[in-house]
C-alpha cells in the first residue's frame, strides 16, 4: 500500500512538472494578440559600493530588450534605480560612476578655498574636535553628513526636479527608508527625488539621520533591503532581482564599525533573503563577496563583476523580452545641469544664523545666471562652517528662473572641546586645549579661547561676528611667548648695549601680548580686507648680563625686575591688511596664489627706552603653487618688509632665520640660518621648493631662499644686488593626524654648520 501511495505521489510531481511548463508563458503574460504584455518590475538590493553591480546588470538587462516597468531599490539600489528611473542609461551611468571619485563625496572632505579664513586657521590648528554639550563629551552621529552626494545628486536629477510623485517619472520608483524613532519601515514615493534616497542610503555610523517630513530616517537596509514584496504588490507580473549583500562574515573580515554595523542587521537580512529569492523571477547575485561596503575605489571590477553574473541569465531575459514584444525607443541622452538663475532664496531652518550670514556663504548673485557648481561651492561654504548637521535644498521652476528652497538642519553642538599637540625646535613641546563657544553673545558669532602648556605657556582668545557680504567684526587677543639662544651681535645691531668680547651668546626671552580689534569683509572665502587697531605689550629680556652690564648703563625697570630688558614697552597702532589665499593646503601646497600684505602705523608707546617716534611697519609675501607633472609640484614665493620713518626704535625689525609657519611679530624663517641670526629694518626673500608626493600623505622635499637683510635697503638700493645669504633645505613631510610632521636638514654656502629642524604637529 504505501509503495502505491509513493508512486502516486511521483506521478503527482511529474504531472505538476509538466503543467507548470506549459503554463510557463503565463507567468510572464503571453503574447498572443489578446494577451497584455508582463509587466516587468526590477528590484535593487543595498549593498553600499558592491551596489554599483547594478549598473553591470542594467547594461545587460538593456542588451536583452527587457522594458522595466517598475523599479523598487535600497540605500544603493536606490540612488542607482533613482537615475535609471529618471531617464540615465546604464552606459551613462557607468560614466557617470567611473568618472566620479566616489570616496571624496562621501567623507565630505571639502575644499579649503571652501573655509572662511577665520575657519581655515581651526581646521589647521586643532588634531581633534568634539562636541561638548551640558559639560559632556559627546561623539558625532555619523562621519559624513552627505552634503557632496546630496549636491551631485540635485545636479543629476534636475531634469526631474518638478516631478513629485515618482510614478510620474519615466518608470515609476520607489525606495525604503527607516524612521529611527519609530523603527518602521518607510516607503518613499513622493517628494523631492534627491532627498528621498540620500534618506534611503544613510548608512548608519557612516552617513548622519535625514529629516523628511518631519521624520527621522536613515537607511532603509535595516529593515528591508531587497524590497520585492512591495515591488510586486504594486503590479508587477516578472520580477528582475539584483542581489548585492553579503551574508554573514568571519572575524578575519569585520575591520570597521560600519562592517560590524552591517553584519548585526545581517542576522535578519540573510535569513529574510531565503523567502524573498523565491518570490524573484530572474534573481541576478553577482559574486563580489571579496569588496565591503566601502570599496568605492574597486567600482571598475564591481561593474564587471555585476555585468558577468546578469550574463548568466541573458537567455531567460530574452525570453522575457520576447514575451513583453516591446519596441525599445532610441534613447534621449540626459541633459546634464551647467548653469541656472536663482530667482528667489527661500530658508528654513536659520534660527540662529541670518539671512546676511547664509547669503554670504551662497556668494552668487539672485536673478542672474550662474554656474551650477557656484549652487553647490556655495552650499559646500555652508557645510564647511561646521554650524549645520545637513543642508538640503530643492529647486523649483519659477517662470524663466528657479525657486531656491534652502532648509538648514543647524548643529545643536554650541560648545566644542578641540585640542592639539606641537612640537619644534622654537617653542618646544607644547599641548593645546581649546573651548568654543557657538552664539556666544548673538547670531553668526563664535568665541574661541586655547590654552597652550608646555615649555612655553601661552594662550590665544578669539572672538568673530560673521556678517557674510557686509563688514564682519572681531576681536583677538594674544599671549606669545619663547626663549632662545641667539648670537649678542644679534642684540648689539637692535639695542644699545655695552660691546663685551666674552659674551658670544645670550639666552633672550621674547613677550608678545596683542589685543586687536578688527572689522573684515571677505570676497568668495578667498580675499579679504582687514582694518584694525591693535595694542602690544613687547618685552625682551636675558639673565645673561645682569652682571656685566655697569651700573647705569641701561635703563632700569621701573617694576624692579633683576633681568635686563632691552625693551618693556606698549604700543598702540592702527593698521591694513589684504589677504589672497587659494592654497590648497598651508602646508603643503600643490597649486593657488598667495598674498598677504600688512601695513601697520605706530602711534604711540609707553617707551621704555625713551626713543618713541611714530614710524610705520611694511610687509608683503605673494606666491603660487602648481603641479609640475604627476605628483611633483613647485611652490614659488617673494617676500619683503621695510620701515618707514626716522624713530629708533627696533623691536619691531626683521630678523630672519630658522623654521616654522607660526612666528611672532617679524620674525621670518630662512633655511641655512638658525632662528633669530639676520637683523634689519628691511629685507626681501625668494623661496621655492619642489614637493615630491612619493606615497598618499607622504612628501619628499627640497628648498632653497636667498634674502638680502640690513637697515634701509630699498633707500640705498642693496635689495636689488645680488643675495648676501642663500640657503637649502632636505626635508621629509608626513600629514599626520597631529598635523604635518616635518624634518629638514638645511645648509648655507655662507657658513660652515648645518641645521636640523624638526616639526611636529600644527602651528598654534
Amino acid at each position: 500500500m504505501s509503495l502505491f501511495i509513493r508512486h502516486t505521489q511521483a506521478y503527482q510531481l511529474f504531472m505538476c512538472g509538466i503543467l507548470s511548463f506549459l503554463l510557463l508563458p503565463a507567468a510572464f503574460g503571453q503574447s498572443g494578440a489578446n494577451q497584455d504584455p508582463p509587466r516587468v518590475g526590477l528590484v535593487l538590493s543595498g549593498g553600499g559600493a558592491k551596489g554599483m553591480a547594478h549598473i553591470g546588470a542594467l547594461k545587460v538587462i538593456e542588451e536583452a530588450g527587457v522594458k522595466i516597468d517598475y523599479i523598487g531599490g535600497t540605500s544603493m539600489g536606490a540612488i542607482i534605480g533613482a537615475l535609471y528611473a529618471s531617464g540615465y542609461s546604464a552606459s551613462e551611468l557607468d560614466s557617470l560612476f567611473r568618472n566620479r571619485d566616489l570616496e571624496a563625496l562621501i567623507q565630505d572632505n571639502f575644499p579649503r578655498g571652501a573655509k572662511s579664513f577665520y575657519e581655515k586657521e581651526d581646521a589647521e590648528r586643532y588634531a581633534l574636535t568634539l562636541p561638548f554639550n551640558d559639560f559632556k563629551v559627546t561623539f558625532p552621529k555619523g562621519l559624513s553628513g552627505g552634503q557632496n552626494i546630496y549636491n551631485e545628486l540635485v545636479g543629476l536629477l534636475y531634469h526631474v526636479r518638478n516631478v513629485r510623485d515618482f510614478d510620474k517619472l519615466p518608470i515609476p520608483f520607489f525606495c525604503i527608508a527607516t524612521d529611527i524613532e519609530t523603527g518602521g519601515e518607510v516607503v518613499l514615493d513622493r517628494g523631492y527625488l534627491p532627498e528621498a534616497i540620500t534618506a534611503s542610503g544613510s548608512l548608519p555610523s557612516l552617513f548622519e539621520p535625514i529629516e523628511v517630513d518631519g521624520r527621522i530616517l536613515i537607511d532603509g537596509g535595516v529593515l528591508n533591503n531587497y524590497p520585492v514584496e512591495e515591488l510586486k504588490a504594486r503590479g508587477a507580473d516578472v520580477v528582475i532581482g539584483v542581489d548585492v549583500q553579503h551574508g554573514l562574515r568571519d572575524r578575519e573580515e569585520l575591520l570597521s564599525a560600519t562592517e560590524i554595523l552591517l553584519q548585526i542587521n545581517n542576522f535578519r537580512t540573510v535569513g529574510a533573503m531565503k523567502d524573498k529569492a523565491g518570490l524573484t523571477d530572474i534573481y541576478i547575485k553577482p559574486d563580489i563577496d571579496q569588496f565591503s561596503v566601502i570599496d568605492f575605489e574597486y567600482k571598475g571590477a564591481i561593474i564587471n563583476e555585476g555585468e558577468e553574473a546578469a550574463r548568466l541569465n541573458k537567455h531567460a531575459l530574452e525570453e522575457l523580452a520576447k514575451k513583453q514584444g516591446a519596441i525599445i525607443k532610441e534613447h534621449i541622452p540626459v541633459t546634464h545641469l551647467d548653469s541656472l538663475v536663482v530667482n528667489r532664496l527661500i530658508l528654513e531652518g536659520n534660527d540662529n544664523y541670518t539671512r546676511a550670514y547664509v547669503k554670504g556663504k551662497l556668494r552668487f548673485p539672485l536673478a542672474e545666471r550662474i554656474a551650477y557648481s557656484d549652487l553647490t561651492q556655495g552650499v559646500g561654504n555652508l557645510a564647511a562652517t561646521g554650524n549645520f548637521n545637513t543642508i538640503r535644498y530643492k529647486l523649483r521652476s519659477k517662470g524663466l528662473g528657479e525657486d531656491l528652497i534652502l532648509k538648514l538642519g543647524e548643529s545643536e553642538d554650541k560648545t566644542l572641546i578641540r585640542v592639539g599637540a606641537h612640537y619644534d625646535d622654537l617653542y618646544k613641546s607644547a599641548a593645546m586645549i581649546n573651548l568654543t563657544q557657538k552664539h556666544f553673545l548673538m547670531k553668526d558669532d563664535v568665541a574661541s579661547f586655547d590654552m597652550i602648556l608646555g615649555d612655553n605657556i601661552r594662550y590665544n582668545l578669539q572672538y568673530y561676528i560673521d556678517k557674510g557680504l557686509y563688514w564682519s567684526f572681531g576681536f583677538n587677543s594674544r599671549l606669545n611667548e619663547f626663549d632662545f639662544g641667539i648670537n649678542y651681535g644679534v642684540i648689539q645691531s637692535n639695542f644699545n648695549v655695552p660691546e663685551d668680547p666674552n659674551i658670544n651668546n645670550i639666552d633672550l626671552e621674547i613677550t608678545d601680548f596683542t589685543n586687536q580689534i578688527y572689522l573684515q569683509t571677505v570676497l568668495r572665502e578667498e580675499f579679504a580686507v582687514i582694518l584694525g587697531i591693535e595694542h602690544k605689550l613687547l618685552k625682551y629680556s636675558t639673565t645673561t648680563l645682569n652682571e656685566v652690564l655697569p651700573e647705569g648703563e641701561f635703563p632700569v625697570d621701573p617694576d624692579g625686575d633683576t633681568r635686563t630688558f632691552f625693551e618693556k614697552s606698549n604700543f598702540y597702532s592702527t593698521y591694513g591688511k589684504l589677504i589672497l589665499d587659494t592654497y590648497d593646503d598651508s602646508y603643503f601646497p600643490s597649486r593657488g596664489l598667495y598674498f598677504n600684505g600688512d601695513f601697520h602705523v605706530y602711534l604711540f608707546s609707553s617707551d621704555f627706552n625713551n626713543n618713541f617716534k611714530e614710524f610705520s611697519i611694511g610687509k608683503a609675501r605673494m606666491g603660487a603653487a602648481f603641479p609640475l607633472f604627476g605628483d611633483l609640484s613647485l611652490n614659488l614665493e617673494t617676500e619683503g618688509g621695510f620701515k618707514l620713518g626716522t624713530s629708533p626704535v627696533t623691536s619691531f625689525d626683521f630678523v630672519l632665520g630658522g623654521f616654522g609657519n607660526d612666528l611672532i611679530n617679524n620674525f621670518i624663517p630662512f633655511f641655512g640660518y638658525d632662528f633669530l641670526s639676520l637683523p634689519g629694518n628691511s629685507f626681501v626673500k625668494a623661496y621655492a621648493r619642489l614637493d615630491y608626493e612619493f606615497s598618499p600623505k607622504n612628501h619628499a622635499l627640497f628648498s632653497f631662499n636667498m634674502a638680502n637683510v640690513e637697515d634701509d635697503i630699498f633707500r640705498t638700493g642693496e635689495w636689488f644686488t645680488a643675495p648676501d645669504f642663500t640657503g637649502f633645505a632636505l626635508g621629509y613631510g608626513w600629514e599626520s593626524f597631529l598635523g604635518p610632521v616635518q624634518v629638514y636638514y638645511s645648509w648655507s654656502p655662507q657658513i660652515s654648520d648645518g641645521n636640523f629642524f624638526f616639526s611636529v604637529g600644527f602651528w598654534f
